[in-house]
């Protein structure tokens, strides 16, 4: 049986990448994101995984702002979908 491929590319390494893209401190990505301060540092730290729930309250705080997570050919990546055209 084939495993299906895990496209998950929510990584405690791309967490931070985006916050620090954005200029976010773990309080501000806390407030953003309704996720409490102490899950961002335990998960940033490797200290345990998310809650699929909670990834996705993550992830949506960094979407709202035109980030992306990417996996091309099983290269986790974060690019941004924002235009500074006015």
């Amino acid at each position: 049986m084939i495993q299906p491929v895990n496209d998950n590319v929510f990584s405690p390494a791309l967490c931070r990448a985006a916050r620090g893209y954005l200029g976010w401190s773990q309080d501000e990505l806390a407030s953003r994101s309704s996720v409490s301060r102490s899950t961002i540092r335990d998960f940033e730290g490797h200290r345990h995984g998310l809650h699929r729930s909670t990834e996705a309250q993550l992830r949506l705080a960094f979407e709202n702002e035109g980030l992306r997570f990417t996996n091309n050919a099983g290269f986790p990546g974060l690019m941004c979908c924002t235009s500074n055209e006015g």
